[in-house]
């Protein structure tokens, strides 16, 4: 029975341990190899692939600028994060479903931990970076999930095109 206390007290510890995360971190460019991991809207890419830079601000005001983006199939973005707040901002690519399911568990777990390169977390008047492929069409989400922000609406949208559609086809927003 102590054995079983003993095993329980540890596993809560770890599991304590492993929820710090957002306070006090900025969270600066990712070292080291980044997990190349497919994803429904891409996965992370090759900052030496990126041909195109999108700058985002986020501000206190719960708001992206811009809060809608467009890319084609196949292009790699690097995107630049500037957090023009005093609070802690980030940006998590994701589809709607993932970004509802991790914007719930924030609220539960404000300082849960987590480091993904779909997603960066950006201290005040800093900058974070971010290097995604597109591979896949569709429409897809950013969001700043930290506790009361997603629920602020501090969201946007990605709409990727697919790449067998000409520019000529495009349909007009």
């Amino acid at each position: 029975m102590n054995t079983t206390i003993r095993l329980f007290a540890a596993l809560l510890a770890l599991l304590c341990a492993s929820a710090v995360a957002h306070q006090g971190q900025t969270h600066a460019d990712k070292a080291g190899a980044v997990r190349k991991e497919q994803k429904d809207w891409g996965i992370a890419g090759d900052a030496k692939a990126a041909r195109k830079t999108i700058e985002v601000k986020m501000t206190d005001a719960m708001r992206f600028t811009p809060e809608h983006i467009e890319v084609r199939q196949g292009e790699t973005i690097r995107f630049v994060l500037r957090n023009d707040g005093k609070l802690m901002h980030e940006f998590v690519i994701g589809t709607q479903q993932e970004l509802d399911a991790h914007a719930a568990l924030m609220v539960k777990f404000p300082n849960m931990e987590h480091d993904e390169p779909y997603m960066a977390h950006v201290a005040p008047g800093r900058v974070g970076r971010i290097v995604w492929t597109f591979n896949r069409a569709g429409d897809f989400g950013f969001a700043c999930l930290i506790a009361g922000h997603y629920q602020a609406g501090m969201v946007g949208r990605i709409k990727v095109v697919a790449a067998n559609r000409s520019d000529g086809n495009r349909s007009k927003p």
